[in-house]
């Protein structure tokens, strides 16, 4: 609650002086054109024709001109389109129109994100143990002890993925678009990886690029959410491992004492190691042999 809080009022003393200035430019905007141009138009039909571009605009529909995205539903958007709805990214650039099309995205997200889970565990089960031998070779290399190694670790990895996966694309689109600040894009490339992109930023949209350049720029769009996500998982998979964050985690826990029935139908690791060992000797066979 205190997060919440804090973040409302401070984006509210940030946020509510420029989105007001921006609507005063709007509505002097609007008074101009209507001084300008009002002789000629039929009362509010500036109004209706706003709403209605707006309305096509919430659906990705744009009718400005832009010959990259004359088709929104072509193969790379809707890749991109599955994707975000895959990895709960969510850029809101385009959306269903038909009412078969909302129903098949409901039933796709409802199956879709299930496999998306599993798929994902499944990768950080093969791909946690890589990291986690080389944090034993680190802390057998230099003398470090395990917690410290861990550290090492984890800092190693997460200063990796935000060169790699934030930093390094951003500088990329900051050079390919000169609309768009170093700020801007970071905040794309943050956003997109941590899953709460907002879709007020998107690369290529409302320019004129070549058909081909656009589709090109999805399909890259494409692979950097699934291996940025992945990156990004197991970076704060690593940090969740830490002895610290654990202290932290177990301090906040719960001090209750844990009962019998809690435990039902749990398989403790100990459990499955002795799984693992071969049949234990009889008693009585251990005494005979005594």
């Amino acid at each position: 609650m205190l997060a919440m809080g804090l973040g409302a009022v401070v984006l509210q003393a940030l946020e509510g002086p420029p989105t007001l200035q921006l609507q005063a430019k709007l509505k002097a905007e609007l008074a101009a054109f209507q001084a300008e141009f009002g002789a000629c138009l039929p009362r509010g039909a500036l109004e209706e024709l706003l709403g209605t571009a707006l309305r096509a605009q919430a659906h990705g529909v744009s009718g400005l001109g832009n010959s990259s995205e004359a088709s929104n539903w072509d193969l790379p958007s809707a890749l991109l389109f599955t994707v975000s709805i895959l990895t709960t990214t969510g850029y809101g650039h385009m959306a269903p129109l038909s009412e078969g099309g909302k129903a098949f995205c409901v039933i796709y997200a409802a199956l879709g994100l299930p496999a998306s889970l599993a798929l994902v565990a499944a990768l950080r089960h093969c791909l946690m143990p890589v990291f986690s031998h080389l944090g034993t070779w680190v802390a057998n290399r230099w003398q470090l002890a395990l917690d410290q190694a861990a550290l090492l670790q984890a800092t190693g990895l997460g200063l990796l993925v935000a060169g790699i996966f934030v930093l390094l694309p951003a500088l990329v689109l900051w050079g390919l678009q000169g609309d768009r600040s170093l700020l801007e894009t970071i905040y794309f490339c943050f956003g997109s990886l941590s899953t709460i992109s907002l879709g007020d930023l998107l690369p290529g949209s409302g320019r004129s690029l070549h058909p081909v350049i656009y589709q090109l720029g999805q399909f890259a769009l494409l692979g950097y959410l699934l291996l940025g996500l992945l990156a990004m998982l197991l970076a704060v998979e690593t940090f969740t491992e830490l002895p610290q964050v654990c202290a932290v985690v177990k301090f906040f826990g719960a001090s209750t004492p844990v009962t019998a029935e809690d435990q039902d139908g749990i398989m403790s690791q100990d459990e499955l190691a002795l799984n693992n060992l071969p049949p234990a000797t009889p008693a009585c066979e251990q005494a005979w042999a005594c």
